[in-house]
């Protein structure tokens, strides 16, 4: 049933926007298998590593920066799970530190931007993301501060809103509704990674945490799956804190609809290695992990889509 389904194949990747000062590099990768194998799209947005000089000449602290800013490899992961249970996969290949994909194009701290806020954006006040230093393109960090040797043009930043953000967020949306349309529902995955958390006492925080913007963005009853499965496989989990999910599940959920999101954020430390910079003895391991979550929840949002009427899980399994 497999090779009927599409699965284990590898679809060619259809690319879109562009990276501004790369020379036409692209700004994202989409491989959807046609028909869908099963009702879930996994995003990547975080996990882009094509650097353009210019971005990088601009940066105080290049190589530390990149590493911080980059949910680094969790592409190659989100890759194997869609390999092995044929979801939809899209994948960003615009570095964070250009345009933080997981923010809205408001969410800007003008005082990086040469010329200040422009005067149709009238009494300006940051988001509470680009308050912290993390807006649409991250300013500083812990530990290292500005990340900047100078103001960016705002010719740039409408480059690159142009150029990535507004394609990748349209390509999202269109291939989730592709998705819903033929199983009558549909399943965001928005894959990140994380620092190892830390909880009080020094004791070791979850491997990993799942974020629905606390009940608004999923099914109640996907998200309970969730964590039965991560509880029968023994790996802690936690709820919403610290990582709720951002811009993307906000923007593109809507359960009422049949369009289900969750941002799940992994311990980087389990499927990297020491220097968690490459794939570690933990990356086997996780890609498994990860396949059997979404084989689940597969099967439960394609049951809510026919519940809504939808016909595709019964003719995919024929």
């Amino acid at each position: 049933m497999n090779e009927a389904l599409g699965i284990g194949c590898d679809p060619q990747p259809e690319t879109g926007g562009e990276i501004p000062g790369s020379a036409g590099a692209s700004a994202f990768f989409l491989r959807a298998p046609q028909p869908s194998a099963i009702p879930v799209l996994v995003a990547v947005p975080h996990a882009g590593r094509a650097y353009p000089g210019s971005l990088l000449e601009r940066m105080r602290h290049p190589g530390f920066v990149a590493l911080r800013l980059e949910d680094r490899k969790i592409d190659l992961l989100a890759e194997e799970i869609a390999r092995q249970t044929g979801a939809a996969l899209l994948v960003a290949q615009a570095p964070r530190a250009m345009i933080d994909l997981n923010r809205a194009v408001d969410d800007v701290d003008w005082d990086m931007i040469g010329g200040g806020a422009p005067a149709d954006v009238g009494s300006y006040t940051p988001g509470k993301r680009a308050r912290s230093g993390l807006g649409l393109i991250p300013r500083r960090l812990p530990g290292l501060g500005e990340l900047w040797k100078r103001r960016h043009d705002p010719v740039d930043l409408a480059a690159r809103i142009a150029g990535i953000h507004e394609p990748y967020h349209a390509c999202l949306a269109t291939t989730l509704a592709t998705l819903r349309a033929r199983w009558g529902a549909a399943l965001l995955i928005d894959l990140h990674s994380m620092p190892p958390l830390t909880l009080r006492g020094g004791q070791p925080g979850p491997e990993l945490v799942v974020g629905d913007r606390f009940g608004t963005t999923c099914h109640g009853g996907l998200v309970a799956s969730a964590f039965h499965y991560f509880a029968e496989q023994r790996r802690g989990t936690a709820h919403n804190r610290p990582y709720a999910g951002g811009y993307v599940l906000e923007r593109h959920a809507a359960p009422t609809s049949g369009l289900h999101a969750l941002q799940l954020e992994i311990d980087r430390s389990i499927y990297l290695d020491s220097r968690l910079l490459e794939p570690g003895d933990g990356f086997a391991a996780m890609a498994e992990l990860m396949v059997g979550l979404v084989r689940r929840l597969a099967g439960e949002v394609a049951a809510l889509g026919q519940a809504a009427g939808a016909t595709g899980w019964a003719e995919a399994a024929e």
